[in-house]
């Protein structure tokens, strides 16, 4: 569902987090976000607003501002061209980030999609 922010006309994304990357966000240890680039993604654009909302705990959230959109083919190329600290994953290798990234998204969804990195800047929330 999207909502119409009140200012700037900037739309609002809700998108749920599980606890490990909500609480990098939250520290600001994680600035980009990575999802498959499929339909609802895709909608993204710069300076809109994401309500990222910890899953199975929807009082809890984080609201943040897209600065930047990084799409690549592979979340292979995602990963490589960005420091993984910026993913909340400092010491991380890239089969450790490739292991955790298919847990979630399966190799035929992002063949069709891509790989999607959201830079984002949090502004609010709470930590109820």
């Amino acid at each position: 569902m999207e909502l119409m922010a009140e200012n700037h006309g900037a739309i609002v994304h809700r998108m749920s987090l599980n606890e490990e990357p909500f609480e990098k966000m939250l520290r600001g240890v994680k600035t980009i976000e990575v999802r498959c680039n499929d339909e609802k993604r895709q909608k993204i654009k710069v300076n809109d607003m994401i309500l990222f909302q910890l899953v199975n705990h929807k009082d809890k959230y984080i609201i943040a501002r897209v600065k930047a959109l990084y799409p690549f083919q592979t979340f292979h190329e995602l990963y490589s061209a960005f420091d993984f600290s910026e993913f909340g994953c400092t010491g991380y290798t890239m089969e450790q980030m490739l292991k955790e990234t298919v847990e979630i998204y399966s190799a035929e969804k992002e063949l069709k999609y891509g790989a999607l990195g959201i830079r984002v800047e949090k502004i609010g929330g709470n930590e109820k």
